[in-house]
């Protein structure tokens, strides 16, 4: 597992423009199906994973769920933006975030 090039490809894609942070804005890329990921904080709360996950089935939304090792802080300063919840934008960076934290596609 590559925890700093997850981070890091966190930091592009925001700079990318392919990143929703916080909870308006992802539930916003989730009802457009924009999100292909969507990443936890490791201290968001279960209120907030469950809503997420209700929107994605709501929308039936191709956006995988998933919860990080990484808590807001560091989420923070990797993105820019300390957030419990964020959505990846981009099917080419979901992918390669994926890849770094050694997930499979299918799992």
């Amino acid at each position: 597992m590559d925890e700093r090039k997850f981070l890091s490809l966190l930091g592009m894609c925001r700079k990318a423009g392919k990143l929703s942070c916080g909870h308006d804005s992802s539930v916003e890329s989730i009802r457009n199906k924009k999100a292909m990921l969507c990443v936890f904080s490791s201290d968001s709360s279960d209120r907030l994973r469950k809503e997420i996950e209700r929107e994605c089935e709501f929308a039936k939304s191709p956006a995988r769920l998933l919860k990080s090792d990484f808590d807001m802080d560091e989420i923070g300063r990797a993105s820019g933006l300390r957030s419990a919840v964020l959505t990846v934008n981009d099917s080419g960076f979901a992918q390669a975030m994926l890849k770094a934290l050694e997930i499979r596609e299918d799992d």
